[in-house]
């Protein structure tokens, strides 16, 4: 169980998102921080992100991985595709 509220991981998250930011822009991606819920952490990965073969793995060795790292081991990312960020909820 994730010991802190969704209210207290925000701006650690937001801290280690900007971390990534810069590693993501090398190859033309992005990332946007959207929310946390219930102790999932809900991103959009952009640009040249959108649709490269790599993107899961991104996300998973990547951002899932330096946000255990940083945070708390357990922490889960999911990406929420282009169009979908209203539909959180039922992700």
């Amino acid at each position: 169980m994730i010991p802190f509220s969704d209210e207290e991981l925000m701006n650690p998250v937001r801290n280690v998102i900007d971390k990534i930011r810069p590693s993501l822009a090398l190859d033309g991606g992005d990332i946007a921080f959207l929310t946390v819920k219930n102790g999932t952490i809900y991103v959009q990965l952009q640009g040249a992100c959108i649709g490269c073969s790599s993107s899961g793995n991104t996300l998973k060795y990547g951002v899932e991985r330096q946000l255990r790292m940083d945070i708390h081991p357990e922490l889960i990312v999911i990406n929420v595709p282009q169009g979908m960020e209203h539909q959180i909820d039922s992700l």
